[in-house]
């Protein structure tokens, strides 16, 4: 249906009836969560082979001849390095590893930003203001960070057809030297899908900004594909070609590769800024966990593997996807009093509903039992003044749970929008 087409009498009929099926779903008192992208047991059972690449193997020692169980090291293991190298087309002494996942490099980088300065800058805290292009909607972690340090976020929206806006972009960080980093989900974009075109990745690698400018390159979906693959330009070679090769800090885990909570955090950047990172980590730790880091090489071998490995994990989101990609179009027009991203890999789809009420659909959903992304939490400080943008999450559920929180959340956005046109 058309519901710009309705009349007074047709929108207040179909209210009653949304909200008489409301109550149904709402009497059925479940418990459904789509809050987060975390990968769903299944994913995490396809690899729990990983732990059997040490066993029986009485050698720990490592090809430079360091033992992976002893003290030592802060760059990781040399073969690990050189495994992510060729997976992101870099030197492999361009790459560090750390622990877990990527979201601690950022959180560090942004700490010796504020307290030490970069490349011999001035501390970002002993200046009257420091901001960060944040594109939105974008991640909610990103943005946190910059709250958590008194950062200004500075939000530009995506254009009307997905595109990253680097016009704005570009004016804003020529024109202002108190501008130091952008945050950037390059490939399938946390939550829109969107990868960003070769225009984009090369204009951001040679406009003109502070010496102490950097963008902070989260690749976390970069072998996440679901529908194919999208490539993505190489910032690294750009950022060099344009004569600024120290202007790009390149971050992604094996958080949605193998084990979200014991991963393996990567960090690309120049050897300039490895080592300034390193100088100031040295005195916070003795080095990342290198048996972990061992059995992550060991398991995942080559990159051939790792696409072999991820092709199976799209195999097992698909369905999902399909699932609230089936259910939208059946129930809505895409665009009139919903508008949605059909991305081809990552985790999120990003669901526009009407002004004013993605808050009203999220509390909604909550009171018939499904968890959603809290209503703004993709805008620097929770603040969507459109309030209008819901975060969807399709990994952790199974397909059937999955159908059923779709049932709330289409009932939950009709009786919304009903309401504000009776």
């Amino acid at each position: 249906m058309k519901y710009s087409e309705l009349t007074k009498e047709e929108i207040n009929e179909l209210y009653e009836k949304e909200l008489r099926q409301y109550k149904k779903l709402q009497a059925n008192k479940a418990s459904l969560d789509m809050s987060r992208g975390k990968p769903s047991k299944e994913q995490l059972d396809m690899v729990e082979g990983i732990f059997d690449v040490l066993n029986g193997q009485s050698s720990f020692v490592l090809e430079n001849g360091a033992d992976a169980r002893n003290y030592g090291g802060l760059d990781g293991i040399p073969e690990l390095r050189r495994l992510f190298g060729q997976l992101f087309d870099v030197n492999e002494f361009k790459v560090l590893l750390g622990d877990s996942s990527s979201l601690r490099f950022m959180y560090d980088l942004v700490q010796q930003g504020m307290q030490f300065g970069i490349d011999g800058e001035l501390p970002w805290n002993k200046l009257q203001t420091v901001k960060f292009i944040c594109l939105v909607p974008g991640y909610d972690r990103h943005f946190a960070i910059c709250e958590h340090f008194g950062i200004q976020m500075i939000a530009v929206p995506f254009k009307a057809n997905g595109d990253v806006d680097i016009d704005i972009i570009e004016g804003l960080v020529e024109s202002d030297n108190s501008i130091k980093g952008i945050w950037c989900v390059p490939k399938y974009s946390n939550p829109t899908g969107v990868t960003y075109g070769n225009d984009v990745v090369e204009r951001l690698a040679k406009m003109k900004a502070p010496k102490d400018f950097r963008i902070f390159w989260d690749n976390a979906y970069a072998v996440h594909g679901i529908y194919g693959d999208t490539p993505l330009k190489n910032i690294m070679a750009e950022c060099e070609k344009a004569g600024n090769p120290d202007r790009a800090y390149v971050f992604a885990s094996t958080s949605k590769i193998t084990m979200a909570g014991a991963g393996v955090g990567v960090f690309i950047s120049s050897e300039k800024n490895l080592n300034e990172y390193k100088s100031h980590m040295q005195y916070a730790t003795i080095g990342p966990n290198k048996v972990n880091q061992l059995m992550h090489f060991r398991y995942l071998k080559s990159v051939e593997n790792i696409y072999k490995l991820m092709n199976k994990q799209g195999d097992l989101l698909r369905p999902k996807f399909d699932c609230v990609f089936k259910v939208l179009d059946a129930e809505f027009e895409n665009g009139e009093i919903v508008k949605w991203t059909k991305p081809v890999g990552g985790y999120f789809i990003s669901l526009d509903i009407l002004k004013g009420s993605a808050k009203e659909v999220v509390d909604l959903c909550a009171k018939a039992g499904v968890k959603l992304t809290g209503a703004g939490a993709t805008y620097p400080l929770k603040s969507d003044d459109k309030d209008r943008n819901i975060r969807l999450a399709p990994s952790f559920p199974p397909v059937e749970e999955l159908e059923e929180a779709m049932q709330v959340l289409v009932c939950a956005v009709k009786l919304s929008a009903l309401g504000r046109m009776k």
